[in-house]
């Protein structure tokens, strides 16, 4: 089958926690023959921040460790000019266009199915825009698409209500276990960890800056932990808080190191962004699934696991508030055991539920759903007829 992904970068994760899931889908259905091309933007917002910030090394970096990602580079303008459309979809058998993408694009690829294709084209919303900016969502015109996915039960529920689409699916991100697992060695000492806690994740334009206190600086200073924060987009006041509650800022790193830096420390935190915790119960972030997948445990600020993914306090543990964060992180510093069975069962669930193998299968299913039918094995004249 061939399979042709539009998304707002592979190349680069800075900022964007969406290449993640994708670089994983993308691995998945190549490995299992399928014929699998992306499209990015030549000026993705994301590449140019990591070439400012982190230079040409950082790009090649990337690219040596996802060397097969098969990435197409255009310039839209002449993408949608002329033949620019009719190339990148030729032979497409099923088109995935995720949210990130300018909204001519969107629609000049709804125009093109209309016309020309016999493929299926599903449109990919991984964010909390539905919610918060319902206006910006509704722009995207998805009238000749065939549904949408979308990363949560709460944000299908909208796209239903809002009526942009009639056929929704729950397709939730997961872990890329080739990449996100143990990495720490058996028998190690607590003299290898470069500290207690790690966390990943960006300040967040103010939707949690509350929460990073509560959750995270107060009870590790408290605790007299020490350890490392990674992420983008940090205020000079943000930065300081870090230093002032005994933990050290190490910017941005790329996505497939996380599991190496993981296996240094004891344990790590989800907090997640307020749209998440408020608006779109069930939905967790990227991050849940790649720390659960490396073994490490976690310490979660309230979110309601609405569709029953996971096990909380078995896979990781839930903090009501402050106080409680500081007794879970406390616990699991000093109690190698719970360490080592919350490590294990957050592993075993994301193995069991929630790997990028796991999503594929979803998607196939989708496909059958959908009766998608390879467009190389009909002849030229039948292909009108699939877009039927």
């Amino acid at each position: 089958m061939k399979v042709v992904l539009f998304c707002h970068s592979l190349s680069s994760d800075w900022n964007h926690g969406n290449a993640h899931f994708l670089r994983g889908v993308v691995t998945e259905l190549t490995l299992r023959g399928h014929d699998v091309h992306s499209y990015e933007p030549r000026d993705a917002w994301s590449v140019q921040n990591l070439l400012a910030e982190h230079g040409e090394l950082a790009a090649r970096a990337v690219e040596a460790a996802y060397p097969d990602l098969p990435i197409h580079r255009y310039d839209l303008s002449p993408l949608l000019g002329g033949d620019g459309l009719d190339r990148a979809l030729d032979d497409a058998d099923l088109v995935l266009v995720h949210e990130w993408n300018d909204p001519a694009l969107v629609a000049a690829i709804g125009r093109h199915r209309a016309r020309h294709g016999g493929y299926r084209v599903l449109f990919h919303d991984t964010h909390h825009r539905s919610v918060t900016q319902p206006e910006a969502m509704a722009r995207y015109d998805l009238s000749a698409y065939d549904g949408v996915l979308a990363f949560g039960e709460a944000v299908r529920q909208v796209y239903l209500r809002a009526g942009w689409s009639r056929r929704v699916w729950t397709w939730h991100e997961a872990a890329d276990t080739r990449v996100f697992k143990p990495l720490r060695p058996a028998g190690s000492l607590d003299a290898d960890l470069e500290g207690d806690l790690v966390w990943v994740g960006n300040w967040g334009d103010d939707e949690r800056t509350a929460e990073l206190h509560a959750f995270l600086l107060d009870p590790v200073r408290a605790l007299g932990l020490v350890g490392t924060v990674h992420g983008v987009r940090y205020p000079a006041h943000g930065i300081a808080a870090l230093g002032e509650a005994g933990l050290s800022f190490a910017g941005w790193l790329p996505n497939f190191e996380v599991p190496r830096v993981f296996a240094r420390h004891r344990m790590t935190v989800h907090v997640p962004r307020r749209p998440y915790a408020t608006a779109l119960p069930g939905v967790p972030t990227i991050r849940v699934f790649e720390a659960l997948a490396c073994g490490i445990p976690l310490l979660c600020a309230p979110w309601d696991d609405a569709e029953g993914l996971f096990r909380p306090g078995t896979d990781y543990l839930v903090a009501r508030d402050g106080a409680e964060m500081t007794r879970h992180m406390r616990a699991v510093a000093t109690d190698p055991e719970l360490a080592r069975e919350l490590g294990e069962q957050g592993r075993q669930t994301v193995l069991a539920r929630h790997t990028c193998a796991h999503r594929v299968d979803e998607l196939m299913s989708i496909c059958q759903e959908l009766d998608v039918t390879t467009q190389a094995q009909l002849p030229p004249s039948a292909r009108s007829e699939v877009a039927r």
